[in-house]
């Protein structure tokens, strides 16, 4: 039978369990990069979040970048963000200024434009608006955090909550790296989209739970919890990778022929924050919440008596010393410890 037809059937073997480490060393130089750029470089906040004024302005004139420097130079204004867009706009962006400075502002960039200061569009934000949506921003964040929390310790129990948490801010922290090391530019369609892709990372993951709560029940008496893990990972395999797909594609389309190939550029914030969120969430609900979970499960006595009758199989015969001392633990771990032998009295 093809691979295709044994991923659909959920009839696959892949170990991936015993590869846990090397996921977790990519992991770990991903997310080590991110946090570097995050610290050093920081995230470019759109004026939303930074407080300033952006004037838009029609380029009749086809002027290019380096006339539109000038002109700024002249006002005083060398340090502020110029972009020349697809549909032939102008836009000018600087820090938070007068309303005499303001005007100057629009003045230069309709010259430079060619058009008049009444065909300019002008957005001034202040700072205290920024800090608000900031401020709103982190609350929703660690709202959702503690609900989340709360549900799957409540529906499962708390390692899967914590396993879930750790995808969770393996994905918002690679997200937001990205973000840094390449300088995209960060706005509230940013922040929506960061929420909409935990919340789909979350339910891959709760997926992948579920099919393991499903077989815990089942095989527990005769599997060790590695071997549940994958066997659960390979039945719900093809799920991931069909929602994954039929997710990433429109995003796709949305991300690359809208806003790159037709210019909406609106919809980049947007749509680059789902691709990266909803690819990185696949992968942590894969590669890093179920080992994790693996990982601390193997640390339950239960479990590991589990693994050791599991060794003895893969070993053959054990000595019959080993076996002995392997029932009297049991025992001993079930709080039901043998009598010892009755002495008898000698007669004399």
């Amino acid at each position: 039978m093809s691979l295709a037809g044994r991923l659909y059937r959920g009839e696959t073997t892949f170990d991936f369990m015993s590869q846990r480490k090397r996921w977790f060393t990519v992991s770990a130089v991903v997310l080590a990069i991110s946090l570097f750029s995050l610290i050093v470089r920081g995230l470019d906040g759109s004026v939303d979040f930074t407080g300033g004024t952006i004037v838009e302005a029609e380029n009749s004139g086809g002027a290019d970048i380096g006339a539109v420097r000038d002109a700024l130079a002249g006002i005083g204004q060398e340090g502020a963000r110029v972009q020349l867009t697809g549909g032939g706009s102008i836009i000018v962006q600087t820090e938070a200024l007068g309303a005499a400075e303001q005007d100057t502002l629009v003045e230069t960039v309709a010259a430079v434009g060619g058009v008049t200061p009444d065909e300019t569009n002008v957005d001034a934000v202040g700072p205290t608006f920024g800090a608000e949506i900031t401020r709103r921003a982190i609350q929703a964040l660690v709202i959702f955090l503690i609900v989340v929390a709360l549900f799957i310790t409540w529906r499962f129990e708390w390692k899967m909550a914590l396993g879930a948490l750790a995808a969770l801010f393996h994905d918002l922290i690679i997200t937001a790296g990205i973000y840094s090391v390449v300088g995209f530019e960060v706005t509230p369609a940013t922040i929506i989209a960061i929420l909409t892709i935990l919340g789909y990372s979350l339910y891959d993951t709760v997926v992948v739970f579920d099919k393991i709560t499903e077989n815990v029940n089942d095989l527990n008496t005769r599997n060790t919890f590695s071997e549940i893990a994958n066997l659960s990972m390979n039945q719900v395999l093809m799920r991931s990778i069909n929602t994954s797909l039929t997710t990433l594609l429109p995003i796709g389309s949305l991300l690359f022929v809208g806003s790159f190939l037709l210019g909406a550029t609106t919809l980049r914030e947007f749509a680059l924050a789902l691709f990266i969120g909803v690819a990185a969430g696949t992968y942590s609900s894969i590669f890093i919440a179920t080992p994790l979970l693996t990982m601390w499960k193997e640390t339950e006595p239960e479990w590991q008596r589990m693994q050791r009758r599991a060794l003895r199989r893969m070993g053959g015969d054990a000595p019959v010393a080993a076996v002995l001392a392997e029932a009297a633990q049991e025992q001993v771990d079930a709080g039901a410890l043998p009598r010892p032998p009755r002495q008898r009295r000698k007669r004399r």
